[in-house]
């Protein structure tokens, strides 16, 4: 019995990851290649509420969408930008599990690591690589001074040599538990990809970059690590990038501007910077991106692009006054063997609702009859357990984010659901105590009574005639100089109840984590919760 050699091992090794792609494109030879994606999935395998999104209709564009392409003589490559962790309360509460049995049915080729892949123990992030039948791809992440992860992979897609590289941002280490991250380096995604492209470009006839780095317009990343516009421009040999990180749906309205007001179902053009072809699908599966190619004697052009709905829907009014909500597309169908899979894990996260999360010796007051007219006591509990998880300074909670008081007593989760029903992420953005000042101002402005009221945690305010006179942050003077990060739910951030728009800052960046799921976890390390502590006193003073 033979046993071969150190290097005939490393060969073979080396030609598994290539997936055996040796053989090149015909000359003279057209082939079609339709790349679909998704990013920042989030825990959002199931509907939500309203009926938008969930990968069972998602699998149903995605057949369909294979089916039309085979029909053609193409073929398809599914690719994620990661952050498949950290949504809903259903997902969490079972590590995602249903989330990557999804994207297995799903028939995912490829995924970059996300930040959030690392917001649980190492044992769970082993767990979900276990049970994916597709690779977890990251050029970047070292631990112990190894790649954590398989730098890329190639695939053979009739003849054409497709090379998969994975890139992860380097602020990970920064945005998790550092118990999670113990020993891990988070290297530099341009020096990386300088390393890797070259290597790929030696096997394969296109090059993607499947990312979790952000997209930048222009490559204004401000106090964020460098995304994809940076990268593009630095590293040349990329055919394209599908990302995820800064969760938009890249659509430009012309060169370095993006469309920041695109709409469903319209058409959407992808960035292109230095040759490169830059693509991200938005978040949650809200939609499936397809970018349709050819490639014919080492040009790889695109031919088509669109971000296709998943049964989103937009608020229109009716006749009588009153609205309803109307799907932006056709409706899509269910995949049934997708609903059957995942009914099962929907139903276990329901029950787990009901699971204890601590408790509190007295109410804990956030009645919309108080809240949305004074300082109350939940509102400062929500602006604590956002600014513990995002390391924030200060926080503004909108009134009508919270929809009911916590009972004294013993806890359970589905009590935090009431509180926070509607799923809104954490947002944080890095201010100047200048730029602080003038969105409190802006705040300060918000009527009594509405949901736009606004209440506050790690910050004191003497409010004078709808104008701040004076404001401290963590007891000390507000330094215009000085840089300050807030957070806010990403309703606020967006613009909802007419707070300042916070999308085109530089140093703003939406986390992912849920405000019931940060509340819950709050709850759970405080408890028993003492009302007292969260007495809004005179912290803000209106004059």
């Amino acid at each position: 019995m033979c046993t071969p050699s150190p290097r005939l091992t490393l060969v073979l090794l080396v030609a598994a990851l290539a997936g055996c792609a040796s053989v090149g494109p015909e000359k003279d030879t057209t082939y079609k290649l339709t790349i679909l994606h998704t990013n920042d999935h989030h825990g959002r395998f199931w509907k939500n509420s309203d009926g938008e999104y969930g990968m069972s209709a998602q699998k149903t564009v995605v057949d369909q969408v294979r089916a039309e392409v085979a029909a053609s003589g193409g073929n398809v490559l599914l690719l994620s930008g990661g952050d498949i962790n950290t949504g809903v309360p259903e997902s969490d509460l079972q590590d995602a599990v249903p989330d990557f049995r999804g994207m297995n049915l799903l028939g995912f080729d490829a995924m970059a690591v996300g930040n959030h892949e690392f917001d649980k123990p190492r044992v769970v992030l082993k767990m979900q690589r276990d049970l994916a039948t597709f690779p977890m791809l990251s050029a970047n992440i070292y631990d112990h001074g190894q790649r954590m992860f398989a730098p890329y992979k190639i695939f053979n897609l009739g003849g054409v040599r497709v090379g998969v590289m994975g890139l992860t941002t380097e602020d990970t280490f920064k945005m998790v538990h550092p118990d999670n991250v113990k020993d891990v380096e988070f290297r530099s995604v341009i020096a990386e990809a300088r390393q890797v492209v070259p290597e790929l470009r030696a096997q394969a006839d296109v090059v993607i970059a499947a990312t979790h780095m952000g997209h930048y317009v222009d490559g204004q990343h401000g106090t964020q690590a460098q995304g994809d516009v940076e990268m593009a421009r630095a590293v040349q040999g990329i055919d394209l990038v599908v990302g995820g990180h800064s969760q938009n749906p890249v659509c430009m309205k012309s060169e370095n501007v993006r469309d920041e007001a695109y709409v469903p179902g319209t058409p959407c053009a992808p960035d292109r910077q230095n040759g490169t072809w830059i693509v991200q699908a938005h978040e949650w599966g809200k939609y499936v991106g397809r970018a349709d190619f050819e490639y014919r004697n080492g040009a790889f052009t695109l031919v088509h692009y669109a971000l296709i709905p998943i049964n989103l829907k937009k608020t229109v009014k009716l006749d009588d006054g009153k609205t309803a909500k109307q799907f932006y597309t056709r409706e899509i169908a269910e995949d049934p063997a997708m609903l059957a899979m995942l009914t099962p894990y929907q139903n276990v996260g329901q029950e787990k609702l009901g699971i204890p999360v601590g408790s509190t010796d007295a109410r804990i007051e956030g009645d919309r009859s108080t809240i949305r007219k004074e300082p109350a006591a939940m509102g400062v509990l929500v602006g604590l357990s956002m600014m513990e998880k995002t390391h924030a300074d200060f926080a503004v909670v909108n009134a009508g984010g919270v929809r009911d008081s916590l009972p004294a007593g013993p806890l359970a989760y589905k009590d935090v659901l009431k509180v926070q029903p509607f799923g809104n992420t954490i947002a944080t953005v890095d201010f100047s105590g200048a730029e602080a000042l003038a969105y409190l101002n802006a705040v300060a402005k918000m009527s009594a009574g509405s949901g736009a009221f606004p209440q506050f945690a790690g910050i004191q305010l003497v409010i004078t005639g709808g104008a701040v006179t004076s404001a401290r942050i963590q007891g000390a003077a507000v330094d215009p100089a000085k840089t300050y990060r807030m957070a806010v739910n990403n309703f606020q951030a967006v613009g909802g109840d007419g707070y300042p728009k916070l999308l085109g800052h530089k140093a703003y960046i939406d986390s992912g984590f849920v405000d019931a799921d940060v509340l819950r976890g709050f709850i759970t390390r405080h408890s028993p919760l003492k009302a007292a502590d969260f007495a809004p006193g005179d912290a803000v003073v209106r004059r």
